[in-house]
């Protein structure tokens, strides 16, 4: 996109965002259940979700990957169906159905002609407190869960180095273990570990369900009262504080596995939205994120690919939504000839620079139509708009943090960006992970697809 178009975005992105702001309907159930409805009537289809407010941090050492586990054991069979029903009730209602469990939470969804959206919520409701979890079952899944594991993480080195990265980085924080768990934990998993877990945590009122589509919001609310509202809420007690303790240096580590190439990976303590002390230094750091990799134009696809010349692949992340502070990444593959500590000083350099001199405003325009343009047109999906509305509440913010999003980047200055880099972006602050590629003897993947996903 060229200059002009940019800034023509950026002057109708406030206005658009605005107009398409999210009109939600909340209402909670007696038992505790909070239900989200954004009518969307474009198409005659229906998104339902139901979000638990646990996942992988909410895991204590010995049996991390519970709730993963347990996401693969929803789909096993209640009083009412048997193992596989579920599956093809849903497939013969013309829907699609599937799963994923994250850091902090763990999701359930299926996608539907909104007329069927009954039959979504009677079977979430039937497995929300009547699984059965059976020893015979829980054999066969921990096959599938050591082959997920095997294929996405043990065979795949960049998803490798990124699990031990991680143990590196974090030195008390939940987020330091794999949402997959570890393997020695998923060998000696038993029914009375996932038991446990499905009770404590798989209730109404530690739930959140959330409908977009074709739908009218009371009658979706009458249709939750009727399946969900005659289950019983649990005693759910909050987590005890988990925050990390402050990292006293530089922390570095080199990973040697059967790679192709080598691989670099940076990662800043930073805080997010929840955590941050000013709310404008989450919105600041997305903004930096986006300065460093908000496409072709941005500086280290522009300088170091093809600029320098020094790296094949680069890129920067960071997730303001978490729900514990967590890591500004950098990662990249260095060119042919270079090496990784090339690169670490090429990404060090670019931060200086960040921390030295204020972004110039056209640079700062062009990066925030770019992720505000990305922000809203992720509205066109009926999925990630539900997702958006699940994952703000599941998390602890709320679901209005939607609706903010476009105003507080656009708030961002120059000046918060640099203050962000000079305060966060530091060496005492930093953990470098760098990857040794030893001869492949096998098949190897390079790619890191999504965990949690069935």
């Amino acid at each position: 996109m060229n200059k002009r178009l940019l800034c023509a975005a950026l002057l109708w992105l406030p206005v658009f965002a605005s107009s398409a702001a999210t009109k939600v309907s909340e209402h909670r159930l007696g038992n505790g259940l909070k239900v989200l409805v954004k009518e969307d009537h474009r198409s005659p289809v229906a998104v339902s979700q139901v979000w638990y407010k646990v996942g992988s941090s909410y895991e204590p050492g010995g049996i991390t990957g519970v709730s993963h586990m347990l996401e693969h054991m929803m789909f096993k069979g209640t009083d009412k169906h048997a193992a596989g029903e579920f599956s093809r009730i849903v497939a013969e209602n013309g829907g699609e159905e599937n799963a994923f469990t994250g850091t902090d939470y763990t999701a359930y969804f299926q996608t539907m002609e909104a007329s069927r959206l009954a039959v979504s919520f009677e079977l979430e409701a039937d497995r929300m407190r009547h699984l059965h979890l059976l020893p015979d079952e829980l054999k066969k899944e921990l096959q599938v869960v050591t082959e997920e594991r095997r294929m996405r993480t043990d065979d795949n080195p960049q998803a490798k180095m990124q699990e031990h990265f991680n143990a590196l980085a974090y030195t008390n924080s939940p987020y330091k273990n794999p949402v997959i768990g570890w393997p020695s934990d998923i060998e000696n998993y038993k029914v009375e570990d996932l038991q446990a877990w499905y009770q404590r945590w798989y209730a109404p009122n530690n739930a959140t369900l959330v409908v977009v589509g074709d739908v009218d919001s009371k009658a979706v609310f009458a249709l939750a009262e009727k399946y969900f509202g005659p289950l019983k809420p649990s005693e759910v007690n909050a987590l005890k504080p988990q925050a990390e303790v402050e990292q006293l240096g530089v922390r570095k580590m080199t990973i040697k596995l059967p790679a192709k190439l080598p691989y670099l990976i940076m990662g800043y303590k930073v805080p997010v939205l929840k955590t941050a002390q000013h709310e404008w230094e989450a919105y600041a750091l997305e903004v930096l994120a986006g300065v460093l990799d908000g496409g072709s134009s941005a500086r280290l696809e522009s300088g170091l690919v093809r600029g320098k010349q020094i790296a094949v692949s680069v890129g920067a992340s960071y997730s303001l939504t978490s729900r514990l502070p967590e890591l500004f990444t950098l990662e990249a593959t260095p060119a042919e000839g270079k090496t990784v500590w090339n690169l670490e000083s090429a990404l060090k350099d670019e931060i200086a620079k960040l921390q030295i001199k204020l972004v110039d405003d056209d640079e700062l325009q062009r990066i925030k139509a770019q992720v505000l343009a990305k922000a809203v047109y992720e509205r066109d999906s009926n999925f990630y708009q539900a997702l958006q509305l699940g994952m703000l509440e599941t998390v602890g913010l709320s679901w209005k943090v939607v609706d903010e999003y476009v105003a507080k980047v656009n708030q961002v200055t120059a000046e918060q960006v640099r203050e962000v880099a000079r305060k966060y972006l530091i060496e005492d602050k930093l953990s470098v992970a760098y990857l040794e590629p030893l001869p492949i003897t096998g098949k190897i993947s390079e790619t890191k697809p999504e965990l949690g996903v069935r």
